[in-house]
């Protein structure tokens, strides 16, 4: 089995996890708040982490161009957008319609690949992103299908442009990693991959203290006061930025991202798990659905 495949499978769950904790801080934080803090916790355990590479491995830094630090702060840019884009997308609306919405992220990191990146897809790979779309869309309505219906209709209400928009953006970040990790020529994929997450950490973090500094400094007091339940939200999302920076360096941005669909199969599992639910038949389907799209696109490869 391909290195990416267990590494993407890994970032989904880190990411799944991250993503409910998140969530569940957002009565104390604003959106930018929420968001802060995975730049926060998240840069300096990235930091570690090539620090490590490079002083606990002995492996060697790999040299910065002015064209990979370029695209680094324009992945980290497109983050930082994207993720507050969601989280209104939540916020406006509720979770099921701004993670149908943001899940169209595959599909715009395809064409990204394609058309910019010059890594175009097969027509194999094209119909398991689709179909795992499909999937991630029954999920996130719990195997409802008039719900999924009443989702797909409500296209015109802001938390479903929220959710579009922020699946744009989160594939420019997807795109932009792939292509500045090309850009550094030397060293093994764990050093280019984690590399490419300190720098985009780094810059992150100094793009959002300025941007609450002027917008809402009242952030940074709420921050220190509920520590305790934010920094796990730090650590979940450098683990699962790690494993998507890897991943991606490693394989074509869009199948990454599309593989790591698989994490509302977690969601889906943990649900049933934990509150003994049973599961709806559409709940079966859309979870097949995504595990299909996973198979086409590994068995194309």
């Amino acid at each position: 089995m391909p290195l990416w495949i267990p590494i993407t499978i890994a970032a989904a769950l880190f990411q799944n996890i991250r993503t409910t904790m998140q969530q569940k801080i957002r009565h104390v934080l604003s959106v930018d708040g929420a968001n802060f803090i995975r730049y926060l916790y998240g840069a300096p355990l990235a930091l570690g982490m090539l620090a490590f590479l490079i002083w606990g491995t002995g492996r060697h830094m790999p040299a910065l161009s002015w064209a990979f630090l370029g695209l680094v702060t324009l992945a980290g840019l497109g983050q930082i957008i994207a993720t507050s884009l969601m989280i209104h997308a939540f916020t406006l609306r509720n979770y099921a319609v701004g993670t149908v919405y943001s899940k169209t992220e595959t599909v715009f990191v395809a064409l990204f690949a394609t058309f910019i990146a010059s890594e175009p897809l097969t027509l194999g790979s094209w119909a398991g992103i689709l179909v795992c779309l499909c999937g991630v869309a029954i999920l996130s309505v719990r195997g409802s299908f008039t719900n999924i219906g009443n989702v797909l209709a409500d296209l015109t209400h802001k938390g479903a442009l929220y959710g579009l928009l922020s699946g744009v953006f989160f594939a420019v970040a997807a795109g932009c990693i792939r292509l500045a990790s090309k850009e550094l020529t030397s060293g093994d994929f764990m050093i280019r991959g984690i590399t490419t997450l300190a720098c985009m950490n780094s810059i992150q973090i100094v793009l959002m203290l300025a941007y609450l500094a002027k917008r809402d400094p009242s952030q940074f007091g709420k921050i220190g006061t509920n520590w305790r339940s934010s920094i796990w939200v730090g650590v979940f999302s450098v683990l699962g930025s790690a494993g998507w920076a890897l991943a991606m360096t490693l394989e074509n941005a869009a199948l990454v991202r599309a593989v790591g669909q698989i994490e509302l199969v977690f969601t889906f599992i943990a649900s049933h798990l934990v509150l003994k639910e049973r599961p709806s038949a559409g709940e079966w389907l859309g979870s097949l659905l995504v595990v299909g799209g996973v198979v086409l696109i590994l068995l194309e490869r």
